[in-house]
């Protein structure tokens, strides 16, 4: 047997304006959990996507089992033996469960002289993996209709069921609840026992702690070094990764909140299984968290408010005056923002530069006699933006979807900070984000609470709701079940409030 069953040896990238790799290697052994870390922007999923076939590398050479290949697309990486679960889904919400899980390899029978895909292996097959990783959803079930931490089951199911010897799991806990995090560990761990290798891209250094063998990190595109996980310790990690020390994982929550800014009332979806009879206030200079398994209705009550969905009762007062809010624009309007949760299906226009996307929330702000837009002021806003969060891009004029996930997510935060809202909703805003950009959000959460904005914070990272909140809401089943001041708050009493079925 080989000694490593992945090597690749002096990759590098180049895209128009940034060297995304420079000469980065990465040694995985066979049966192992291998670790790759680094800041968002650091090379991380193109260098995954190099391996895969879905970039072209511009020099460099890639070793499976010892032998070298030559992967130009996903099908002959598939055929090689490897598998991806990318970061940002890519579903087709249209068609069922099994189809997702077999696109592109259907099992098909003989009718005549056709071939016909043949549906009954193929829901077979996929209930068979979904039962594996304890994932018990109807295989002929629509895609659109599961949550995204159901549909990142679903790819991770797909992954299992393709029987590779290594699979590339980038931000795979993302949006997974702990429950799951633990059913996908158990399953690491069983395949890893029989010899199947993992490259585990994550920010979360304690389920890296818990499932890793070997690490190796990287930043600013380069390779900085690998260890087995047992000899290096998480503030070296981070230093590592950052360039420098890190000995606050939170800023000073020094923000004083103030008079009642937003007031939500008796809110009740239209859907009898999603929120009902929630409410709350929001203060001046408040961050307010809210807390709750996947399913509490956390991001389906915000929706709401902005005007996403639907109710049959509440309201919805922002400094004592009702709001008549009926879509996202009225919300907007009334200086209401939100940053989804979902940043590629919801977040981001992947095919418009970062300065259309900055300046997407705030265009009537930079109308010239109401017709015509103001490109030198759009550009002065982007680069102010550009540099209080700083984004990594090489110009404005740069899409979006070439930039990292993390700074994807700053350029949405830029979008709202451009409209000046008085109230910002952020749904797990730091979502696949490194601990170096987290702090720099947290930062910017405080600095707009200190300048009296209201922001609600939804997260699934308790420690994140306990460092960064003022007071926190909890939810359970559509319904607001608990409220913890920050000085109280432990994932204790959180998790007890959590669980008030």
């Amino acid at each position: 047997m080989a000694e490593y069953r992945l090597e690749m040896r002096g990759v590098s990238k180049s895209f128009p304006g940034v060297k995304a790799l420079d000469k980065v290697n990465l040694k995985v052994r066979p049966g192992t959990v291998h670790a790759l870390m680094g800041e968002n922007g650091a090379g991380k999923s193109t260098l995954m996507k190099c391996l895969f076939g879905i970039y072209h590398m511009d020099e460099g050479e890639v070793f499976v089992d010892g032998e070298k290949v030559n992967i130009s697309n996903p099908d002959e990486a598939l055929h090689k033996g490897l598998a991806m679960v990318h970061q940002e889904l890519q579903p087709v919400p249209a068609r069922t469960i099994a189809e997702n899980m077999y696109l592109g390899r259907y099992p098909t029978k003989s009718v005549g002289p056709l071939k016909v895909i043949d549906h009954r292996t193929m829901n077979e097959e996929a209930k068979k993996w979904l039962d594996n990783v304890k994932m018990p959803f109807d295989p002929k079930r629509k895609l659109g209709e599961l949550s995204i931490s159901q549909m990142q089951s679903v790819e991770i199911a797909k992954a299992v069921s393709q029987e590779a010897k290594l699979i590339i799991l980038d931000e795979p806990t993302s949006s997974l609840t702990d429950n799951e995090v633990e059913a996908l560990f158990r399953i690491v761990r069983d395949l890893r026992d029989r010899g199947v290798s993992f490259v585990f891209i994550s920010h979360k250094m304690a389920e890296l702690r818990r499932i890793s063998d070997d690490i190796t990190i990287m930043r600013d595109g380069c390779f900085v070094g690998s260890w087995e996980m047992k000899n290096i310790s998480d503030d070296e990690i981070v230093k590592q990764m950052v360039g420098r020390e890190l000995t606050n994982i939170y800023p000073p929550l020094d923000n004083n909140p103030g008079d009642v800014l937003l007031e939500v009332n008796d809110f009740t979806s239209i859907h009898a299984n999603s929120f009902k009879n929630c409410s709350f206030k929001l203060r001046k200079g408040e961050i307010l968290g809210f807390g709750g398994l996947v399913g509490a209705q956390r991001t389906e009550l915000m929706e709401a408010i902005f005007g996403i969905r639907h109710t049959v009762s509440g309201e919805v007062k922002l400094n004592g005056n009702k709001l008549d809010i009926k879509r996202p624009q009225d919300a907007i309007k009334y200086g209401i923002g939100m940053i989804t949760e979902d940043r590629r299906g919801s977040g981001i226009l992947g095919c418009l530069s970062i300065a259309d996307n900055v300046a997407l929330a705030s265009l009537n702000q930079y109308l010239e006699a109401g017709i015509k837009l103001d490109k030198k002021k759009i550009e002065e806003l982007v680069q102010d933006n550009v540099a209080k969060l700083s984004i990594k891009t090489p110009s404005s004029k740069t899409l979006i979807q070439a930039l990292s996930g993390g700074n994807q997510q700053k350029v949405i935060i830029s979008r709202w900070l451009a409209n000046n809202p008085d109230v910002l909703i952020m749904d797990e805003p730091t979502r696949g984000i490194d601990v170096g950009a987290k702090y720099e959000i947290y930062q910017i959460m405080i600095k707009l609470a200190k300048e009296g904005k209201g922001i609600i914070m939804i997260s699934s990272e308790m420690p994140e709701l306990i460092g960064v909140s003022n007071r926190i809401m909890v939810m359970c089943n559509g319904k607001i079940t608990g409220e913890v001041s920050g000085e109280e708050a432990t994932q204790e009493n959180i998790m007890h409030y959590a669980t008030q079925f």
